[in-house]
């Protein structure tokens, strides 16, 4: 296959543009920026659900605390009705002493109740705490989660741009390349690892970094300007600049 040096030249520099664009996809699969937006964002995530977790623990809680608010309640309302017939005296005296003994017992219950209410205040006044700490947390993570995105949209911006660029140029050069040239470049391209074309530069070639021998060398270096040449390991097309 024949093709002018000049040729050669743009098969090299339509090389260039694919391996920037290849360059390209990679930093924007790999972004730093995007890395650490998904770590805070899961990190926010699981902040969220320890709120909601909280939240229903809060509201269980509570109800805990309504029925025992209602237990000592009705215990204070026994203790009043039994202190007002007490007091009135009516009743035999084993009536009243049988109620005097009950009253003694609605005390020690009242005393264990409000206990429990009291424990269960203090477990309310901590989830509230908790709570207030995990709404704290997740705002700040919120802020992170958001100042990150607008990092990683304007970096992932200015590789599509710098892609869009490098696309448009390859798509200018691309026609000035020989047809057949460029299928063969398109070809071991797609084939490999996205080179089709390598520079050949004193005795090696640059994209398998293969070192001819000098049998191999001077036949190369005997062939015309116009020769397409391929490496003989990596089968890529040799561009002879030198």
């Amino acid at each position: 296959m024949k093709a002018t040096r000049e040729v050669q030249e743009r098969l090299l520099a339509l090389q260039q543009l694919d391996s920037d664009l290849i360059q390209i996809k990679h930093k924007a699969s790999t972004l730093p920026i995007a890395k650490k937006f998904d770590e805070v964002n899961k990190e926010l995530q699981a902040k969220r659900d320890l709120l909601v977790a909280a939240n229903t623990e809060r509201l269980d809680i509570k109800h805990e605390l309504s029925r025992a608010e209602v237990d000592v309640e009705q215990v204070v309302s026994r203790i009043e009705r039994d202190e007002k017939r007490l007091s009135s005296g009516l009743g035999t005296p084993k009536e009243l002493e049988q109620l005097q003994h009950e009253l003694g017992s609605l005390a020690k219950r009242r005393a264990e109740l409000e206990e429990v209410e009291l424990e269960i205040m203090v477990r309310v006044e901590g989830i509230d705490l908790r709570i207030k700490e995990l709404e704290l947390e997740s705002a700040a993570l919120e802020t992170q989660v958001n100042d990150l995105r607008v990092k990683k949209e304007e970096e992932l911006s200015s590789l599509e741009s710098s892609a869009k660029s490098t696309t448009d140029s390859r798509t200018q050069l691309a026609p000035t390349i020989d047809a057949d040239l460029l299928a063969l470049y398109e070809k071991i391209k797609a084939s490999g690892d996205g080179v089709g074309a390598a520079k050949f530069a004193g005795n090696q070639c640059l994209g398998c970094h293969l070192i001819m021998n000098s049998a191999e060398l001077t036949r190369i270096k005997a062939l015309p300007d116009d020769e397409v040449v391929r490496c003989e390991e990596c089968r890529r097309i040799l561009i002879r600049l030198d």
